[in-house]
């Protein structure tokens, strides 16, 4: 395999983050001696998530072991995934905000015709269903634990307890009409085309699309790392990669 220089396209926060994350755990550990040091195994971390290398790529790049990279990216991603919020910790802290916005998305991942579980209707292809809140300036706050695809989003926001933590908190939410019914405090535009609509519901409906307009900045700060945008590992470790994913967000932030 060729090997190149390459830059990861990261703040260098996140870099001394991980990396001290990473020299915390060896010293609780014990650890003497490893192939890589912190320092070193930090960037092949950042390098699997931001750009989805691969564990040969990356084995053969830093010049240890496929099995060594792996362990090394798994350790990464428990660290970061432990930093990530609460809901309750987000929900709290978007209390001092006007309001949130509360969408889904779907991360494709690599399944069969016969996985319907995983299979989203919606959107046609097989994904993991993953909620998130976006404050009014469209930054990402908070992302939940991953369902398959076949959930719906409303369903999927009350199986978090989205709903019953914003109606708690009184905090006001901005939603699409996949979240028809929540109510609480989720507002949601009217229902039906637009152009069949009163033009006091047009007017509502274009003010709210305009305001959740916003979230969709958080989508991409999500699936701006490579690897969220087509998962090919097992289903059980999803939830942990967009936590990681998000404590980099917020460290960066």
């Amino acid at each position: 395999m060729l090997v190149y220089p390459s830059g990861v396209d990261v703040a260098s926060s996140t870099l001394r983050l991980l990396s001290a994350q990473l020299r915390t755990r060896r010293h609780e550990r014990g650890t003497r001696w490893r192939r890589l040091t912190p320092g070193r195994q930090a960037p092949l971390a950042l390098a699997h998530l931001r750009c989805g290398h691969t564990y040969a790529q990356l084995a053969a790049g830093f010049g240890i072991g496929t099995a060594t990279a792996y362990r090394y990216v798994v350790e990464a991603v428990e660290l970061l995934a432990a930093l990530a919020p609460t809901l309750a910790e987000a929900v709290r802290a978007a209390t001092t905000k006007a309001y949130v916005i509360l969408d889904g998305t779907l991360l494709p991942i690599d399944r069969i015709a016969a996985d319907r579980p995983f299979y989203s209707g919606k959107h046609k292809k097989h994904g993991m269903n993953i909620q998130v809140l976006t404050d009014p300036f469209g930054r990402l706050p908070w992302a939940s634990a991953a369902l398959p695809g076949a959930v719906h989003d409303i369903k999927a926001a009350r199986t978090h307890g989205i709903i019953d933590a914003l109606a708690e908190a009184d905090l006001p939410c901005w939603a699409d009409k996949g979240y028809q019914g929540a109510g609480a405090t989720v507002r949601v535009p009217f229902r039906g085309k637009h152009r069949n609509l009163p033009s006091g519901q047009q007017a509502v409906n274009t003010a709210h699309a305009r305001i959740r307009a916003v979230g969709e900045q958080a989508m991409a700060t999500l699936k701006s790392w490579r690897l969220l945008r087509r998962l090919r590992c097992s289903t059980t470790r999803i939830t942990s990669l967009v936590q990681a994913v998000l404590a980099l967000h917020l460290a960066s932030s």
